[in-house]
């Protein structure tokens, strides 16, 4: 469907990425993954015409349609929510604005308005509301409110608003960035559904692996200053990606171990007159020896650690009857529980329960209506805000000096080495924060509560904006903390890796589990961060009260065999997933010879031809492996 050629994109002297070509097609669903800062936001600028390429050519055919949902879109807070949504569909809506002011007229010209009803009743105009306020419920916004304007809404709900508008044009390509910041896990899974039932392409910037998996039939990588493309889910391609790697760093290895055998000859007997010829052979043979370039990967990874300037006390915080509204809505009611020192607390519910309003109490940013709490001694707090970046680009000058203001008793050279620990290196450290990302925003954050040294973390939503690695990093320094973290994210890969604890904030009330998330979802079913799990629990245990012991028996079995199947099938899946890497890598081999300057002048004809058909060969066999990775994955789902 889109077509993208040898692309390439400059920004100064930096090339962001170069010699690009990959299509995007119909039904298919293009996950776009890279470090932060390697590209992924101007690709889609670029996909969307919005900002020119340096080279290359971007072919999209005339009748094709597109939707973006980018992260900095104006909206206008006096709009209404359900007549914002329904302006995405421009030629109905318009259509339908026009055909009503025509109508509000003495004398309407009855050739326009049979035009323009031709034009709704054959896009579907009919029932555009209806359409609207469906995809505005499935992303969690009530009917109530979508004849109010969208200044009722907080951020995050907005930017729901800004979603519907895409999705409600049917357009043949969706590009989205980061669609799951602000989301809660109810609204991913609602939205996991929609664009795997999407009939045309889909291309998704996204940090969150598990959506990635869940969404993504293919991966664009962009790294090593080029995008690759690789068949499957996000999963797949990490294993790919590493074989790939290491199939070339042996590669090389061995390229090196060839020369440096034929160098010790050289050095051994090439003073000698015997052994002279033999000598000059090898440097001869090392000579012609090609030495493919490996190039450095763009992911980086920052260096998070994060110490306790002195332990707290034993018992951390006591909360006691805390409630609190806004307006009619009450988000927090009667919530008590007690916290130690060393607890590592996730806590989770819908959104709207009142997670973030909770933490800004705790923080002493918001008063509550209701109940107290209470700190214990040392307790010492850091507390990363879910809207953190907003505040900090209020602030002037460079992230350099917005950090030296949180220790300026230190050296210039104290400030350098954190800034470098969360990747500001070199120039990078004299940024205006009024030019960072939302991801360097966060790193320099993270690098201030590295500074102050808590022994109390309160973080809310810190996954949003950061890439995989980052993620990575940040749960690798938290487990090592040893102070008490208090969190909030929607995140499960996260959440699972941390919590030691679940306070569970629902309608009905609290719930306080001491255990990790997984233990939780065994003892209780009930998920927040998987909507089906208590459905899939509750049925069941339906099912095994309803059987006898010959059945219960019987069932017994056949889920151990059910187990037995479904590791089979992962075996040979990871098997599958390993033959299409290597395949794929042959096929680039064999891609690039043809690609070599002269190659067909100064290649036999024999030679071009086996080349040939080893392609044709290893392009049906990749086909073949597709389909099976395919079949492979969906047999796993049913199991």
């Amino acid at each position: 469907m889109i077509a993208i050629t040898n692309l390439q994109k400059m920004m100064g002297q930096r090339v962001l990425f170069e010699n690009v070509s990959f299509n995007l097609n119909r039904g298919e669903r293009y996950g776009l993954v890279g470090a932060n800062g390697s590209g992924k936001t101007t690709l889609i600028r670029i996909l969307s015409g919005e900002e020119p390429a340096s080279d290359g050519r971007v072919h999209i055919p005339k009748d094709v349609t597109w939707g973006a949902l980018k992260q900095d879109q104006f909206m206008n807070d006096h709009e209404i929510i359900i007549e914002s949504v329904m302006s995405g569909d421009k030629l109905v809506y318009q259509a339908m604005l026009e055909r009503d002011k025509l109508l509000s007229t003495e004398t309407p010209d009855a050739h326009r308005l049979d035009e323009l009803l031709e034009i709704i009743g054959q896009n579907d105009g009919y029932t555009l509301k209806s359409r609207s306020a469906e995809i505005l419920v499935g992303l969690g916004i009530e009917i109530s409110v979508h004849e109010q304007p969208l200044s009722a809404l907080s951020g995050g709900f907005k930017l729901r608003v800004l979603f519907a508008q895409v999705l409600i044009s049917s357009p043949d390509m969706l590009m989205l960035d980061e669609p799951t910041n602000h989301l809660d896990i109810v609204t991913i899974r609602w939205l996991e559904k929609y664009l795997v039932n999407f009939k045309g392409a889909v291309l998704v910037i996204s940090h969150d692996r598990r959506f990635l998996d869940r969404v993504c039939t293919h991966i664009l990588d962009i790294d090593y200053g080029t995008v690759t493309p690789y068949t499957g889910n996000y999963s797949a391609f990490e294993i790919s990606k590493q074989l790939i790697r290491a199939q070339k760093e042996a590669e090389l290895a061995n390229i090196q171990a060839v020369i440096a055998h034929k160098q010790s000859f050289v050095d051994r007997f090439g003073a000698k007159a015997s052994k002279a010829r033999q000598a000059q052979s090898r440097i001869k043979q090392i000579e012609k020896i090609e030495i493919p370039e490996l190039k450095t990967s763009s992911r980086q990874y920052p260096t998070f650690q994060f110490v306790q300037k002195r332990p707290s006390g034993r018992e951390i915080l006591k909360v006691e009857g805390l409630s609190k509204s806004y307006g009619d809505k009450k988000v927090l009611s009667n919530l008590s529980v007690d916290i130690r020192r060393g607890d590592r607390v996730a806590i989770i519910g819908p959104n709207g329960i009142g997670k973030s309003t909770l933490l800004k109490i705790l923080n002493s940013q918001v008063n509550a209506d209701e109940g107290k709490f209470v700190w214990g001694h040392e307790a010492q707090l850091g507390y990363f805000a879910q809207d953190h970046d907003a505040d900090i680009k209020k602030t002037k000058g460079t992230a350099q000096q917005w950090l030296w203001q949180f220790c300026p008793e230190q050296a210039l050279g104290f400030v350098r080495s954190f800034l470098g620990r969360v990747l500001f290196s070199g120039d990078d450290a004299l940024k205006s924060i009024s030019h960072l990302s939302g991801g360097e925003i966060a790193r320099l954050d993270l690098a201030r509560l590295m500074i102050l040294k808590p022994n109390v973390l309160i973080l809310d939503e810190p996954t949003n904006h950061l890439d995989v690695e980052t993620i990575e990093s940040l749960v690798s320094a938290l487990k090592a903390f040893e102070g008490t973290l208090l969190f909030v994210s929607h995140d499960r890969w996260f959440v699972s890796e941390l919590a030691t604890r679940i306070v569970e904030i629902t309608p009905k009330g609290v719930s306080d589990y001491k255990g990790t998330f997984e233990e939780y979802l065994s003892a209780s079913g009930d998920d927040h961060l998987d909507a089906q799990a208590l459905i899939k629990k509750s049925k069941k245990e339906q099912n095994w009260e309803s059987t006898n012991k010959e059945d219960r028996k019987k069932q017994f079995v056949d889920n151990k065999q059910k187990r037995s199947d479904k590791r089979k099938i992962e075996v040979e899946l990871e098997k599958v997933t390993q033959q299409i890497a290597q395949l794929e890598s042959r096929q680039k081999e064999v891609e690039t010879k043809f690609c070599l300057p002269d190659f067909f002048e100064k290649t036999p004809i024999a030679d071009v031809k086996k080349l040939q058909n080893e392609q044709e060969q290893l392009s049906s066999q990749l086909q073949d492996l597709v389909q099976k990775w395919e079949d492979l994955e969906k047999a796993l789902l049913e199991e």
